[in-house]
């Protein structure tokens, strides 16, 4: 049967990324986000370019009471599910919105973590499947500058190390993305470090290489692993005085 990866949040810089990048290896594709339909486009022209079946699927991450149905509603049950779904809100505007805060801790966390249950039981059932999540390097750490999309990705990185604990003895892969500073339309307000910052298509091929190596953890790029690892390392004491 051939592979099929099914991409949550498919209306994002990296979504679109890694579904060319798997595209071009010959995975069928399905592409699943709210109000889909401006995907059309898209679709015709991965199913053109690289001669692989598309699906589109619309969906609801913060829907939880019926990602079970969603799952029955497929085709195909994927062979891959990646998670690429996520909300990026200033910190500053979470102090002043408790609705802002809430959404943002259901999109990046609540959502992602139960469709990714569901996933994970119907895979277990089969006896096989990759989940991949990606959250962040904000989530390594807690930081007054963004401590609530921390928060709520630190939860995600922490599900996805239970889940690839709890089924790894099913079959189960499941590999935790974390990128450091990333170009696209959702951080395009900030004044990213050109040295430290890639754009989606670096992400893709990393992730792509990462599934066909079996990886547990990636960071976007290797350096990310450093620099958080230094971060970690800061004393409390030390680090609340600082403006990170």
């Amino acid at each position: 049967m051939k592979e099929n990866l099914l991409i949550l949040g498919a209306k994002s810089d990296i979504a679109m990324a890694v579904a060319y990048r798997f595209a071009q290896e010959g995975f069928d594709i399905q592409l699943a986000a709210r109000n889909v339909k401006p995907l059309d486009t898209t679709q015709s022209d991965i199913q053109i370019r690289h001669e692989v079946a598309v699906t589109l699927y619309e969906f609801d991450v913060l829907d939880v009471e019926n990602h079970h149905q969603f799952i029955a509603s497929l085709e195909t049950l994927p062979t891959i599910v990646m998670c690429a779904i996520g909300m990026m809100e200033n910190q500053d505007n979470c102090d002043q919105s408790m609705k802002t805060t809430v959404l943002m801790i259901r999109s990046n966390f609540e959502g992602p973590a139960v469709v990714l249950h569901c996933f994970a039981q119907a895979f277990q059932k089969r006896g096989h499947g990759t989940l991949i999540g990606i959250s962040s390097c904000a989530g390594e750490r807690g930081r007054a500058s963004n401590y609530t999309y921390g928060s709520s990705k630190a939860g995600l990185t922490a599900f996805l190390s239970g889940l690839r604990n709890k089924y790894f003895q099913d079959g189960l892969l499941v590999i935790t993305v974390i990128p450091g500073f990333v170009h696209t339309k959702m951080t395009e307000r900030l004044n990213l470090p050109t040295m430290l910052t890639v754009n989606a298509n670096t992400v893709a091929n990393v992730i792509y290489r990462a599934y066909e190596k079996k990886r547990d953890v990636i960071y976007i790029g290797w350096y990310w692993h450093m620099i958080m690892m230094i971060i970690k390392l800061i004393p409390e004491k030390f680090f609340k005085r600082s403006r990170l």
